[in-house]
């Protein structure tokens, strides 16, 4: 069983997905909360596989409580999959930086969502595919814009990794599945998941998430498809 706790300030939405969950074999719903103060509480509380996690809400946001959620969580820490109404959302961004999962447009239809908090609570990193590559690009020119500020935070030193780890990220930023890296680079799906792993290893990164996040940041792939 995979155990979901739903997160969203509209309680409609909120029920609707917890009673589409409650049908669904497989999920078990350990909670619902309507803030991320409470989400934070409950997620301590229930200790859920997978947090379904409204973005903008009253109180505390989503990216909040995602970053306290993880911080706090003994292992394994749960799988955040943010909720979004936006496709191009800055705070979804701060979410994958943050941490989370992946992020799924709230209008996707009941199969994609099951199927996403499946992929989710399996370990896989899910995207909406038709704004990922947007999202991420958007957000890393505006993140690169201001780097240059004292308080950035320093970039990972990409120099650590060897060359097929490089390649692998690279690949993994313009959003291609580990199956699909597997078939690009003549490789198992196995070998494919080590080299992401010793990249997160080496870079201190949680999630696939974050790799994405860090390939576009470094520079190692640049908005509009280019790579240096």
């Amino acid at each position: 069983m995979t155990r979901v706790l739903v997160v969203d300030d509209q309680f409609l939405i909120r029920a609707g997905l917890v009673g589409l969950l409650r049908a669904a074999p497989g999920i078990e719903v350990v909670g619902e909360a309507g803030d991320g103060a409470e989400a934070v509480e409950l997620a301590a509380t229930t200790r859920p596989d997978v947090i379904l996690m409204d973005i903008r809400m009253p109180g505390m946001s989503g990216i909040v409580a995602t970053e306290k959620i993880l911080a706090e969580a003994p292992e394994p820490p749960p799988r955040v999959l943010v909720l979004t109404t936006f496709d191009l959302d800055e705070y979804v961004y701060g979410a994958l930086r943050a941490g989370a999962s992946g992020f799924l447009l709230k209008d996707s239809g009941p199969e994609r969502l099951l199927a996403a908090v499946a992929a989710v609570g399996g370990g896989d990193a899910l995207f909406a595919p038709s704004v990922t590559c947007r999202l991420v690009e958007a957000f890393a020119r505006q993140a690169g814009a201001g780097a240059a500020g004292d308080s950035a935070e320093p970039l990972p030193d990409l120099r650590a990794l060897t060359l097929r780890e490089v390649e692998v990220l690279k690949l993994i930023a313009t959003g291609l599945s580990n199956a699909d890296i597997a078939d690009r680079l003549y490789i198992s799906e196995a070998t494919v998941k080590t080299h992401l792993n010793r990249t997160m290893s080496k870079l201190d990164l949680d999630s696939r998430a974050q790799a994405v996040v860090v390939a576009y940041e470094t520079g190692l792939v640049t908005p509009g498809g280019g790579d240096r």
